[in-house]
């Protein structure tokens, strides 16, 4: 089997874990409010509240991780065509 098809295959996959990840994290934080009222009677809202960044917070590390990787696999790809670029003028 080829590099090259594996390669990108690697890359797409990587990027499409990224962009899914992303687009959960934004539904989630769809939600959430800039300014809460922190009287009693808001208490159901502070709890909903509460919770989107339990949950953001616990998507986070992933995010991150899939950001380095997807970064990571595009440097690989660049340096490729690079090297192999320069390969052809030898």
């Amino acid at each position: 089997m080829k590099f090259v098809p594996v390669m990108w295959s690697v890359w797409i996959v990587l990027v499409v874990i990224m962009a899914v990840l992303y687009i959960y994290r934004s539904n989630l934080t769809k939600d959430e409010e800039d300014q809460i009222f922190l009287d009693d009677s808001f208490d159901h809202e502070k709890s909903a509240q509460a919770a989107i960044v339990a949950k953001v917070n616990r998507i986070e590390p992933y995010v991150k991780l899939s950001l380095w990787l997807a970064g990571l696999a595009t440097l690989g790809v660049l340096v490729y065509y690079i090297i192999d670029f320069i390969n052809q003028f030898r």
